[in-house]
């Protein structure tokens, strides 16, 4: 269906939003910067109706820029490629949904490269291992409670893990840190075997000796990336780069996550960052569509950043069909009242993609109009 073809009188007749609380399987603890995360998360979803048809998703979009919107015609909303045109992109998750059930399709196949079999399987990786040790004294307390939390993520399906590090940017004295973090990414590593995939994210609680220090003693881990070693520099990453191929180590450098500096893809495109984070939220959806081609004609790999929400855990999936150097779907395990998305299954490192229109994820609707009347509001012609 091109856009000429939606009928005259498909316009945005309501939009809809209300913000649901997603609950973690055990308290979160912090990273190089922040305390702790905690148990409970805010969910934002708007609902968009067009035609008579729904799509929902995330979203931040205020009142009155949704007021804004109602009365649209559909045919503005999205370009001839199917992706959501600038204007629209602060509901582009909703906007992608409903496109998904007009068309009886899932998002993968409207902005897929290639025919796909069902279902689509992408790579995994458990983000989950944060600072949950600072109130225990001895390493290896430490160790064998982030063994314990590595085997959770392994029952519900999980082969890749990522682990936070940094702990004596505030947390503990530098060297009673960085003593931690070794500790824990080689117990780690001795707990889930030489399959796994470990990557490890400082989140520029290090600087460049720090940085070849923790990975000088965690060689034997075989770190797949390095994020958010410190803050981007050209200078310093161009030192890291040439460190460690003089060591014939195949660890990569990934950045991108959160302020990042403006050049990075510039950077990458030269060789000094090996994979793109932007978050799958934020940076948004069909921003991505875009950058990933230039990262994919560059080589650079792309593993969108996502932590604070399960959503990018369903969406990302997606994303990755367009994407030729996609690396992994970051999972942040959590439930969300009024939200199923079993037809989500992650088993041995990999999540399996639902062959079903939109993203694939049932909204409860007598819940959602609860919560609405609650916190929420209605934007409608």
């Amino acid at each position: 269906m091109s856009n000429s073809q939606f009928p005259s009188d498909w316009r945005i007749e309501k939009i809809e939003y209300a913000a649901l609380e997603g609950i973690r399987p055990r308290f979160a603890g912090g990273n190089s910067r922040l305390r702790t995360h905690g148990l409970t998360v805010s969910y934002p979803l708007v609902r968009v109706t067009i035609g008579g048809i729904s799509g929902f998703g995330w979203s931040r979009i205020d009142r009155k820029e949704a007021g804004d919107l109602v009365g649209v015609h559909a045919s503005r909303l999205f370009a001839e490629d199917g992706r959501v045109t600038p204007p629209f992109r602060s509901i582009e998750f909703a906007l992608l949904d409903w496109l998904g059930a007009v068309r009886q399709q899932p998002v993968y196949a409207l902005v897929g490269k290639r025919d796909i079999a069902a279902p689509l399987r992408v790579p995994c990786y458990d983000t989950s291992l944060l600072f949950d040790d600072l109130h225990l004294q001895h390493d290896a307390e430490a160790v064998a409670l982030l063994q314990a939390e590595a085997e959770e993520g392994a029952a519900r399906g999980h082969r890749n893990f990522k682990i936070k590090i940094g702990r004596g940017a505030r947390f503990m004295s530098l060297a009673e840190g960085m003593h931690r973090d070794i500790a824990i990414v080689n117990g780690v590593r001795e707990n889930v075997g030489p399959a796994a995939k470990l990557m490890v994210d400082a989140n520029n609680g290090y600087n460049l000796n720090m940085a070849k220090q923790f990975l000088q003693a965690t060689e034997e881990a075989g770190v797949y990336w390095l994020e958010e070693a410190f803050h981007e520099d050209p200078e310093l990453y161009a030192d890291l780069k040439d460190w460690l191929g003089g060591r014939g180590s195949h660890t990569l450098i990934a950045d991108g996550e959160g302020l990042a500096a403006p050049p990075v893809i510039e950077w990458a495109t030269k060789g000094l960052i090996d994979v793109i984070q932007y978050d799958v939220r934020f940076y948004g959806f069909t921003n991505w569509l875009e950058l990933a081609e230039k990262l994919d004609a560059a080589g650079v790999r792309s593993a969108p950043h996502n932590y604070g929400s399960s959503y990018g855990n369903y969406v990302t999936g997606h994303l990755a069909a367009a994407i030729d150097h996609f690396q992994f779907v970051e999972w942040d395990e959590m439930s969300v009242e009024g939200i199923d998305a079993s037809a989500y299954r992650v088993k041995d490192g990999m999540v399996s993609i639902p062959d079903v229109p939109g993203f694939g994820i049932q909204l409860d609707d007598v819940l959602y109009r609860r919560k609405i009347s609650e916190n929420g509001w209605i934007a409608e012609t």
